[in-house]
């Protein structure tokens, strides 16, 4: 694994700088306790998050949908090896959150039959691999809609009601952080996929960005009506460096493999949009803000961040080319060494790029957790 590994990140000529770098754990260790918890305790008591495989640890296991990833070599650096469901090699972003604010290690999903009230008290993800903003984008796959997430958070209050009291019920989701990651299938697997629905229905890209917001929008309200007070919506990714757009969409997807400019500029209009839109959802008591994912991910593709990758362009998985779910198997070659490595499949960041992608959000989190 990336993170445990800290004898992989110094050379041998930086043993000298160890009593800095336990120092540094020293203060991260026994600081953010402090700087996350109240007279109360932790200010943000529970992490819940709704999206696509970006963020889902497992939910589709329960789900008849191929989009899956409970079998190796999915998971083959978590903890105990295990495929959890996660689509990556370990860890996600989202548990990279939970346990920088010192809420839980990391996140479970909602349909985890063997969650305990306590498990539940502390957050869940109810994201849904194949996922998107667009209902037809979750029914190409057999993913759970946006609706349905929110419909199975509204099952966890009733749940958690009838364990714990409405009063702490309420505490628990007023003082929680949510965190909404989708759009990317939206683009990706629907409008330019094989399925032509969409693009009959809004023949421009413009005409369907204005339909995703408008969804949004009314997803955000309806969370907010929930009772939500602190949300943070992640932008879509520059779409045009997933290992499988270049391999289907470039004139030389062998030897002439590079992110695709057309389809990375469509993620740039529609993060602008995103960040336009989620002002109007501003209320005096509620933070709706917006989590940048595209500069971390287009930085490490270019090569401008301290994480250095060798390869950008190609998943870790298989050929690197196409592999992803089911086509990302026991029977997969794997490269050499996955922490040289952006994409662990054809569609999905490694840990260690999660990781950077997590770091990157840190002063936003910060920032807002009060």
């Amino acid at each position: 694994m990336f993170i445990p590994n800290w004898l992989n990140m110094m050379s041998s000529t930086s043993r000298y700088m160890i009593p800095i770098f336990f120092l540094h754990f020293l203060i991260h260790v026994l600081c953010v306790p402090f700087l996350f918890s109240g007279a109360q305790g932790k200010q943000i008591p529970a992490v819940f998050v709704f999206g696509d495989s970006t963020v889902d640890p497992g939910n589709n296991n329960y789900l008849p949908t191929v989009a899956r990833g409970n079998f190796p070599p999915y998971g083959k650096d978590f903890v105990n090896h295990e495929a959890t469901g996660r689509f990556s090699n370990g860890r996600l972003v989202t548990d990279f959150i939970t346990s920088f604010v010192g809420v839980k290690e990391n996140l479970p999903p909602f349909l985890d039959p063997s969650l305990t009230i306590e498990d539940l008290m502390t957050g869940v993800s109810f994201a849904s691999a194949g996922a998107g903003y667009d209902p037809f984008t979750s029914e190409l796959s057999g993913a759970l809609t946006a609706s349905q997430q929110l419909d199975l958070f509204r099952d966890y209050k009733r749940k958690m009601e009838v364990a714990i009291g409405k009063e702490k019920t309420d505490d628990i989701i007023k003082s929680a952080g949510y965190i909404v990651s989708s759009g990317t299938n939206d683009f990706a697997f629907n409008y330019y996929g094989p399925v032509a629905v969409q693009r009959t229905l809004y023949p421009t890209i413009s005409a369907y960005q204005d339909f995703l917001l408008q969804t949004i929008q009314k997803f955000l309200q309806d969370l907010l009506d929930e009772g939500a007070m602190k949300i943070g919506v992640v932008g879509a990714p520059p779409i045009g460096c997933l290992p499988a757009m270049i391999t289907l969409n470039s004139k030389d997807p062998i030897s002439g493999r590079q992110c695709i400019e057309r389809f990375n500029s469509i993620s740039r209009d529609y993060n602008q949009l995103l960040q336009n839109n989620l002002k109007g959802l501003q209320r005096m008591d509620t933070r709706v803000v917006y989590a940048d994912i595209y500069t971390p991910i287009i930085d490490m593709v270019q090569g401008n961040t301290q994480t250095v990758f060798e390869e950008v362009h190609q998943g870790c998985c298989g050929t690197g080319l196409i592999e992803a779910d089911f086509l990302c198997n026991q029977k997969s070659p794997l490269c050499s060494d996955v922490s040289k490595y952006v994409f662990w499949d054809a569609f999905h960041p490694t840990e260690k790029a999660y990781y950077v992608i997590f770091k990157s959000f840190e002063s936003l989190i910060r920032q807002n957790i009060a």
